[in-house]
């Protein structure tokens, strides 16, 4: 058998506690909760026609982010006709075989100073060790129309 030791004096183990202490985490803005809470929304409402929510979504917009939201929309469609638009955390997206490839972000999402056009890493933008992913909108001439095309063309290649 093994020699037991002696308790010393004075030594007690710490009362454990009777009440559960609940701590929550609050590292969330109240727009990432509000696009998290979208997101369910329209996981439930999957079977639902993109293209309507699409520019329903769009339609809803600032109107400076509503024109180049519509802009955009058409030129994504006219560029890569096999994505599909849907929506992605409240926000318009197109997506090739159910993932996302880019999206549009308008400026009030999360009260950022210019409107986004991202891309996800199932885009095929890769190009040496380091690329964009996200473009910052401030208007669409010819010239970034053209570029935005080309880039939604090899996303999708």
């Amino acid at each position: 058998m093994a020699d037991k030791k002696p308790a010393k004096k004075g030594a007690s183990k710490p009362a454990k506690s009777t009440t559960a202490t609940k701590k929550r985490y609050d590292g969330f803005t109240d727009e990432e909760k509000g696009a998290m809470q979208q997101r369910v929304k329209e996981m439930k409402a999957a079977a639902a026609d993109g293209e309507d929510t699409v520019l329903a979504k769009i339609a809803a917009m600032a109107p400076p982010d509503r024109a180049m939201g519509r802009r955009l929309h058409a030129l994504i469609r006219a560029s890569a006709p096999a994505l599909t638009p849907k929506l992605w955390y409240g926000m318009p997206a197109y997506a090739k075989d159910g993932k996302i490839v880019c999206h549009f972000q308008d400026a009030k999402k999360f009260k950022t100073r210019y409107p986004t056009l991202g891309f996800s890493d199932v885009a095929k933008l890769d190009e040496g060790g380091m690329w964009p992913v996200a473009f910052a909108l401030k208007k669409l001439t010819a010239a970034e129309e053209a570029r935005i095309g080309a880039l939604v063309k090899k996303a999708v290649s």
